[in-house]
């Protein structure tokens, strides 16, 4: 073979091999281009939520907005992300990051160690606490204290007592007015108004010493009184208290410390429910927080558990003076963007959330939403 055939058959061979490394390197190229496309252009990521005024409500033509709703907007935007939102209830959210069926969810979901454990979290980009909705009606004073004695319970234990005391003075009368006409005698008006102050002073153990039987009959029918008073008395003062302090139940309400005397109401498998159950405070359940807020209007509970921000703002937009929430909270609470385990974009979400919640314009957009 000679040195020319040689160099060809060398040249030939350097740029098959050439070529084979030019297309492998074309093909990985393309892959990778591929994955990407795949990544961000390909089937849309599917964002669950649930209307929870007001960071995520829906509008009469289906679309979302809101405080969360907004944020989100703008993280997907910067990322070039393609998604649509899927309305879900709390535990169907919850377990769709578990299963894999939702790609995040963006609403007002707290962020605590048990979901931490099932799901990955964005950084917190609102903190809250929980906080108490209760009748804006119920308190003390004046007004109310006249409410509970002009009450039909109230009113109607006055009137079966007047009637006791009236029969009671009519028997003493009736044995007194001929042997003791000095104390109970003069007509029979006069009389049995006097047996009548008789047996009221005997009840309320006041004893002026004014009056008194001298029969044996009159001492038969005192001595039964007397007995039977303490009885009444102590009916009748329970009655007084049950009028008085039953309306003004909603006052009492002054912290988390009172809820296990009332009844109460919260959203099931909400921080606000698990708060509820570790304290052993008996509790029903609602589907969403308006729901919850309509029942304590209408007297059904006393009290209703839930996220401060949107127990105020469903008040100020739906209950306006009817009802009121503590004025400080507990249990603090803060929100984040829920991702499904190892979701790749945790980091980039996090670094766009973080410059935009130190932005003015969130602060003007949550004054939009929560202002006064």
């Amino acid at each position: 073979m000679t040195i020319l055939k040689i160099r060809q058959k060398y040249k030939m061979a350097k740029t098959k091999i050439l070529a084979i490394f030019l297309l492998t390197a074309l093909t990985v190229v393309l892959s990778f281009g591929e994955g990407i496309c795949q990544e961000n252009d390909g089937q849309k990521l599917l964002i669950g939520t649930k209307p929870t005024a007001p960071f995520a409500m829906k509008a009469e033509d289906g679309s979302w907005y809101g405080i969360s709703i907004e944020l989100w907007r703008t993280i997907a935007s910067d990322l070039e992300l393609e998604y649509r939102f899927e309305e879900r209830n709390l535990e169907g959210l919850l377990e769709g990051l578990e299963d894999g069926s939702l790609d995040m969810v963006v609403s007002a979901l707290t962020i605590n160690s048990e979901r931490e454990t099932k799901s990955d979290f964005s950084h917190p980009f609102y903190s809250t606490g929980l906080t108490i909705a209760s009748s804006a009606t119920g308190g003390g004073g004046f007004m109310k204290v006249a409410e509970g004695l002009l009450s039909s319970q109230f009113i109607r234990v006055v009137g079966i007592l007047v009637l006791i005391l009236v029969v009671t003075g009519f028997l003493v009368w009736a044995f007194e007015h001929k042997r003791n006409a000095e104390q109970f005698g003069g007509g029979a008006g006069r009389g049995i108004g006097s047996g009548f102050w008789w047996s009221a002073v005997t009840m309320t153990t006041v004893g002026y010493g004014d009056k008194a039987p001298v029969t044996i009959g009159g001492r038969i029918v005192a001595l039964i009184w007397m007995f039977a008073a303490i009885i009444i008395i102590s009916s009748f003062t329970a009655a007084i208290a049950s009028a008085l302090t039953v309306s003004q139940l909603e006052a009492k309400i002054g912290g988390p410390e009172d809820l296990p005397r009332v009844s109460v109401g919260t959203i099931a498998s909400s921080t606000s429910a698990n708060y509820l159950k570790d304290n052993r405070i008996n509790f029903g359940t609602y589907d969403t927080p308006l729901d919850g807020l309509k029942a304590v209007a209408d007297n059904e509970i006393d009290a209703f558990v839930y996220d401060a921000p949107i127990l105020r703002y469903l008040i100020k937009e739906n209950f306006r003076g009817k009802l009121k929430t503590l004025p400080s909270t507990f249990l603090r609470q803060d929100y984040g963007i829920a991702l499904a385990n190892g979701s790749p974009l945790r980091e980039d979400i996090n670094v766009i959330l973080l410059r935009e919640i130190g932005q003015p314009e969130w602060e003007n957009l949550l004054d939009e939403y929560l202002g006064q």
